[in-house]
């Protein structure tokens, strides 16, 4: 059914991010100043009074814990009253796009006719306080390893599989031999998407890093770029000392034509689809794709009637390389233009979970300035959540709201066996993928090898460092570790990969 009526018919009309960098952190914006300065600035891109949202839904932040549930805190200090005010329940990168998502379908639905969505974070304010209460440099605090190790440690943890850095090479690795690539293909692949990001970054005055970098940048490994997991080096990783915030209004096309904002500004949204992986990297069937985020992407696509001939310019979240590298095969976008409107997770900026916000800002912007349409892409979690939409100088005609965005039983539907779990195996196994750690002065301190059974079971296996020969099997790229067989065999800590 086509959607006719403006009362019902979402579009963002104001847009705003900001960043803080104060050189006393004592002086800086929590991560709750930041959200209230993103949103004034929104409100001044409308010329729409805060106080007349009535809704107002919040990103989940890590970096001020001290603050509390902010909705009732924000609302008071944008001196709104909304009947809507809420919090995302956790903070996962692909929260700005279903909070859109969420935001359209209440407008759709003839619920609310202005609504508002923002989030923060001020890590680097965090991290500066923190050392000087410290009275030195703490350049031990992680507040994403802080929240990522809370608990006891389990079964991965044990293993070095904490954070989202730890995780992450184990897909890049895993779609590298997939793609029959060899480890300088990919690496070049990975370095190209980069430096087009940076070039993004440095024509955007919301990015937080502005200069820059070649593809031989990103690639070479030194002091400066020091390797953290591998094949990732720093400069392919998100960077979240940072202090931004990013939010947008969202108004029904009547309410924006009655309070007279320009039909040039308005920036229509499209309908959007969701799937995750298991929430437990272990019980996941593959390591070399996701069918969550394919089933995503295509029904988004589907769902708006397009293809990717149809959009001018995409965001596909690049927390790191295989995020963006996954999203593109599946959506067709090419390696030789930019995949961000903002500047990507390196160089735009890597606030936690609020990343989307600013590509969203990003491509409001983008799109008032040229364009028809544009592809957001969101992914969060562990490479679990995944959450796309669409948006567009032009109606949409496909669209219509409110609408159901939740595709998890059709990606179960594509979901190959998930393999048992077994963690005390000694014998025979084949890699699946791996990764090794790094520490702060580029030596490597651990390492990790997910591992098939022959009867198909997955398992982990410690990576002894100190054996040279086996690091460079892994890490040389004269050999695709990936499929090869070795053994699994009891050490003092647990169980140890040999080569075969």
């Amino acid at each position: 059914m086509v959607m006719t009526d403006p009362e019902r018919i979402p579009v963002i009309i104001g847009v705003g991010q900001v960043n803080d960098r104060p050189e006393d952190p004592d002086q800086g914006l929590d991560s709750l100043g930041l959200m209230v300065a993103a949103l004034q600035v929104a409100a001044e891109d409308a010329g729409v009074p805060l106080a007349e949202i009535d809704s107002l839904a919040i990103v989940d932040q890590i970096s001020f814990h001290s603050l509390g549930k902010l909705p009732e805190p924000l609302a008071a200090a944008i001196g709104a009253s909304p009947a809507i005010n809420y919090q995302s329940a956790a903070p996962h990168g692909d929260t700005p796009v279903r909070l859109l998502n969420e935001a359209a379908n209440r407008i759709g639905a003839g619920e609310v006719k202005l609504a508002a969505v923002v989030g923060a974070e001020a890590l680097r304010t965090a991290a500066g306080r923190a050392a000087k209460a410290a009275k030195g440099e703490d350049k031990s605090y992680n507040a994403v390893r802080q929240v990522a190790t809370r608990r006891e440690p389990n079964y991965s943890q044990v293993h070095g599989l904490s954070a989202p850095v730890d995780v992450y090479p184990l897909y890049e690795n895993a779609t590298r031999a997939k793609w029959g690539q060899s480890l300088g293909d990919a690496q070049a692949e990975s370095a190209e998407i980069w430096s087009r990001f940076s070039e993004v970054a440095a024509a955007n005055e919301g990015a937080w890093i502005r200069k820059p970098a070649t593809p031989g940048d990103i690639l070479r490994v030194d002091e400066r770029n020091r390797p953290i997991a591998f094949p990732y080096s720093k400069l392919m990783v998100a960077n979240s000392s940072v202090n931004q915030g990013a939010g947008f209004l969202v108004a029904s096309l009547a309410e924006a034509r009655r309070r007279g904002i320009a039909e040039d500004r308005l920036i229509y949204v499209g309908m959007g689809a969701a799937a995750k992986e298991p929430a437990n990297i272990l019980h996941r069937d593959r390591y070399d794709g996701s069918v969550s985020m394919e089933t995503s992407i295509n029904r988004t696509l589907a769902l708006n009637a397009m293809t990717v001939a149809d959009f001018d310019c995409v965001e596909l979240y690049s927390c790191f390389p295989c995020v963006p590298k996954m999203a593109r095969r599946t959506l067709g976008w090419p390696v030789d233009k930019p995949a961000t409107v903002f500047g990507g997770l390196t160089f735009g900026g890597g606030p936690i979970a609020n990343y989307m916000s600013h590509a969203i800002v990003s491509m409001v912007e983008k799109l008032r300035r040229e364009g028809r349409y544009g592809f957001l892409f969101a992914n969060g979690g562990f490479a679990t959540d995944n959450h796309c939409i669409i948006l567009g100088s032009e109606p949409i005609p496909a669209a219509s709201f409110p609408q159901d965005f939740d595709y998890q039983a059709e990606a179960e539907e594509k979901r190959g066996p998930v393999p048992e779990l077994v963690k005390d195996y000694a014998g025979p196994a084949t890699i699946e993928s791996y990764t090794v750690f790094y520490g702060r002065d580029g030596a490597p301190k651990a390492g990790v090898v997910v591992a098939r059974t022959p009867t198909g079971e997955r398992t982990l296996a410690h990576v002894d460092v100190g054996d040279a020969a086996m690091l460079a099997f892994l890490t040389d790229g004269t050999q695709e570790p990936v499929g090869t067989a070795g053994r699994i065999e009891p050490i003092e800590d647990g169980f140890g990969w040999r080569a075969a």
